[in-house]
């Protein structure tokens, strides 16, 4: 099942699931996801650097190796925070999840990928061929917009639906002709003899904003907490540029990759300072706002069938904790 259909299929059961999950609920730790993007490893300084507890909160940080798996957990009740897309936040919303997007980490500005074989020299090339993507992912939205630019539908190509790591090791095992990829999967892609990229996420500024989402519950009853997640941020943030050495260790260290494959990362990621987050929060008509890049993304997911409602985004974008960091 796709990350949104996932999404979709638990939002229905997301009270149950709430209320039968009192640690997630209602205890005084709280259960942040994250999982493999170079966007939300800074949650790894904060752990290890004991950040969160210098800012009053106890954290249980999660790690999920199938990041679908923590978009369903989030959804289900199962953890109080996530570190997701606004496209799968959205997806989520669009079937009766009830959440609040409280913090922007980054918008990725070049890691997220298409790889194609050799012989494959622009997303033209790419009708008729095999390409695996973990289906309803925001590397499969990256996709889409990359064929709708090339005047191509999903019709034109053949889909083969993986998770994320299943995808890039069958490309570089030659079983497809491309893969569509986040940091740091894009470099196990890229290990197949004359492989390249052929479109990124710089290509598409502000498509891919990526956050801290908590339950619409933890937020409106919890705020304390959220504050204090949102305080270590910036905190950790900081933190990273004053020791920068140690802190590309621990990150590279928890991608599973070498210290000089994490910094090739960093012009892909673009981390926001707290004004970036404001001017983001602020409604607006360009792509660097949320509520505006909120709409592109419902009617594409609409019109692609990967969402079968429209999701209400009123009250979806909190702005009231990063507004309180000093």
């Amino acid at each position: 099942m796709t990350a949104l259909l996932c999404a979709i299929s638990l939002a229905g059961v997301t009270a149950l699931s709430a209320c039968s999950d009192s640690t997630a609920a209602s205890g005084t730790k709280v259960t942040i996801g994250y999982s493999a993007w170079p966007g939300w490893f800074p949650w790894a300084v904060a752990q290890e650097k004991g950040l969160f507890e210098k800012n009053g909160v106890t954290v249980d940080l999660k790690w999920f190796d199938s990041y679908t798996e923590s978009i369903n957990a989030l959804s289900s009740g199962a953890i109080d925070a996530n570190s997701q897309t606004l496209n799968d936040t959205l997806a989520s919303v669009s079937g009766g999840a009830k959440l609040s997007v409280v913090l922007v980490n980054d918008n990725s500005t070049g890691n997220d990928k298409i790889i194609a074989r050799q012989g494959i020299t622009g997303v033209a090339d790419l009708k008729g061929k095999k390409i695996a993507v973990e289906q309803g992912t925001v590397d499969h939205y990256l996709l889409l917009l990359a064929l709708q630019e090339a005047k191509l539908t999903e019709k034109d190509v053949e889909l083969v639906p993986l998770l994320t790591d299943a995808a890039a090791a069958a490309f570089v095992g030659e079983q497809v002709d491309a893969v569509a990829a986040f940091a740091p999967f894009t470099t196990k892609a890229l290990e197949r003899p004359g492989s390249r990229a052929i479109a990124t996420s710089a290509e598409f500024p502000g498509a891919i904003p990526d956050h801290l989402v908590v339950s619409e519950q933890m937020s409106k009853e919890r705020k304390k907490e959220v504050q204090a997640l949102v305080n270590t941020w910036f905190e950790t943030v900081e933190w990273i540029k004053q020791n920068r050495d140690e802190a590309v260790k621990i990150m590279a260290k928890r991608g599973a990759v070498s210290i000089d494959e994490y910094k090739t990362y960093d012009a892909g990621t673009t981390i926001f300072t707290k004004q970036q987050n404001l001017d983001a929060f602020t409604p607006g008509v360009t792509p660097a706002h949320l509520n505006f890049q909120a709409g592109k993304i419902v009617e594409f997911i609409l019109s692609n069938g990967l969402a079968q409602n429209r999701p209400d985004i009123d009250g979806l974008f909190d702005d009231q904790y990063v507004k309180a960091v000093k």
